[in-house]
């Protein structure tokens, strides 16, 4: 399994974890919680081994399954089965099993015929000389249960949407023979009947798991063991309960905390009072300077109060004037390698008005978004853009962030107008303080992207909003701010959510249906379908 001795974590100069000791067992399901920022994706790497630790040791004893937040490892080419397969090792062999197939298909004499079924013999021995077929049912099982049509099993993993790549990658994991599974949101472009498949899988699982999700339900019925990372002491602090124990405890601990501060406080102010009184006389001055002392231990032998964490103050772009309908969309088709996403998709989006894109991964609603962004170009049709029009654009995969650039480089780009001093108190309102505005955009958490790449609309004048998954990596109270700041921004507003608490704080007027590409007014019979996705 792994275990953890002594380890120091850092982000350049900046500590994040010290001197930390633990050990991940069979049958562990290990939550990671903490706020934005706090360490929790840099640890998981540090466990993969991916990231060596600035002192101390990690060591694993078994194989280790890691999905990043980030999961884009996979060879656009590669076949979507192939990929799961690999594994167990056994995308080569399903490859060439494949390869000795379309040569029998394609062989044009009998000698040819001859050869190809010879390859295809010694290429299905070795193939189900592995298990191959058993295998490949079950990756097919977990992958199903992921969300994954059927007939994406055998396309390239370069045509499938952004959710159903990170959910190739999710299954390529969970289908591996892994002693330990670290799973960084594993959550994220997941439906309702697939998370609740993962929380069955990862329920039985006997292996070890350390999870970092901001999925609170998936939390609560999953991890029997809760790893809190206290930025303020570089600390993690260990609690061998789930969640819902946690949770009490830490309310027991607080108020403890709190009653036993009133009852110190209230005992020193005594304790000073009355020295007060008496340290005008001579005879009794001793006696007060050992009270004042006494108050002085009272308030310095007390568990130090934990500071109440920063919550970011999110907040959209005031809209520049614009026209009645400021984009539009005609006839939009988009296909690729050959299967079609976008189908013909007509929009009007007019000033202020909010539309939310609802269909299954893979229907095209990253897509849609990119094209009217000008990220791609349309096979046929046409974006129309109308008078006035200022786009912000929120990617889901956070491309809109130069990664080699720092945090402050990355504002100053997409909002080139700011003073070095303005730039520094929207990065402050963003809770990238201090040293934080230099650090490198590759080295943030996928929520301090997220919280980046909207800090880059604050001054954008943006009147219409493509906003793909906004929610997404974000905790609790950064999400709570999105929310808010969606439902109080006056400009237009088109997005991609899963998150029906996204919708609900976005009160659309019209919901678009892909892949039909069918625009309605939006009723909250709707909710349905995101449950669905």
């Amino acid at each position: 399994m792994i275990t953890v001795r002594g380890v120091d974590l850092r982000v350049g100069a900046r500590p994040l974890l010290s001197d930390i000791s633990f050990h991940v067992s069979p049958g562990d399901r290990i939550g990671l919680v903490g706020r934005n920022g706090a360490g929790k994706t840099t640890l998981l790497r540090a466990l993969a081994g991916e990231l060596p630790p600035a002192a101390g040791t990690v060591t694993a004893t078994g194989p280790v399954g890691h999905l990043p937040q980030d999961s884009r490892a996979a060879d656009p080419a590669v076949g979507v089965a192939e990929r799961i397969l690999s594994a167990r090792g056994l995308d080569r062999a399903l490859a060439e099993l494949r390869a000795a197939e379309r040569a029998m298909a394609t062989a044009t004499d009998a000698r040819a015929e001859r050869r190809a079924m010879t390859r295809y013999t010694t290429a299905e021995a070795a193939f189900t000389a592995r298990g191959g077929y058993p295998a490949e049912a079950e990756a097919a099982r977990v992958a199903a249960g992921l969300g994954l049509p059927t007939d994406t099993l055998d396309r390239p993993v370069g045509t499938l949407s952004g959710g159903q790549k990170r959910r190739v990658e999710l299954a390529r994991v969970l289908f591996a023979d892994h002693a330990t599974l670290l799973l960084d949101e594993p959550t994220n472009h997941l439906d309702a009947d697939s998370t609740a498949w993962l929380r069955g899988f990862l329920g039985a699982y006997r292996g070890g798991l350390v999870l970092i999700s901001h999925d609170l339900d998936l939390v609560a019925d999953t991890v029997n063991r809760v790893f809190h990372l206290d930025p303020p002491r570089a600390a993690l602090d260990i609690h061998n309960t789930g969640w819902r124990a946690y949770l009490a405890q830490r309310d027991a601990d607080e108020r403890r905390r709190s009653r036993e501060r009133a009852n110190a406080e209230r005992k020193a102010a005594a304790l000073r009072t009355q020295a007060d009184r008496m340290r005008s006389h001579v005879a009794t001055a001793t006696a007060a300077r050992n009270m004042v002392r006494r108050a002085d231990r009272l308030l310095a032998d007390l568990e130090p109060a934990r500071p109440t964490e920063r919550t970011a103050r999110i907040r959209l772009p005031e809209p520049a004037p614009c026209g009645r309908t400021p984009l539009g969309a005609i006839s939009l088709a988009k296909a690729y390698g050959g299967t079609p996403v976008l189908r013909g998709v007509d929009l009007a989006v007019d000033r202020g008005s909010r539309l939310v894109v609802l269909g299954p991964n893979g229907a095209g609603k990253t897509t849609l978004l990119r094209t009217l962004a000008g990220r791609e170009q349309p096979d046929s049709g046409r974006v129309v853009h109308g008078h006035g029009l200022r786009l912000g654009y929120f990617a889901q995969e956070h491309d809109t962030l130069d990664p080699a650039l720092t945090v402050r480089q990355n504002l100053a780009a997409a909002a080139p107008g700011l003073t070095d001093g303005e730039a520094r108190h929207v990065l402050g309102a963003f809770l990238f303080g201090g040293d934080d505005a230099d650090k490198p955009a590759a080295v943030l958490s996928g929520g301090e992207r997220t919280r980046l790449a909207l800090a880059g609309l604050v001054h954008s004048g943006a009147n219409v909003l493509l906003l793909d998954e906004p929610t997404n990596n974000l905790d609790p109270a950064s999400r709570g701010e999105v929310l808010a700041a969606v439902g109080a921004y006056p400009g237009a507003i088109v997005m991609v959510t899963h998150d029906p608490g996204a919708v609900t704080a976005l009160r659309p007027d019209r919901v678009l249906l892909l892949p039909d590409g069918d625009e309605d007014l939006w009723s909250e019979d709707h909710l349905d379908l995101l449950a669905r996705e």
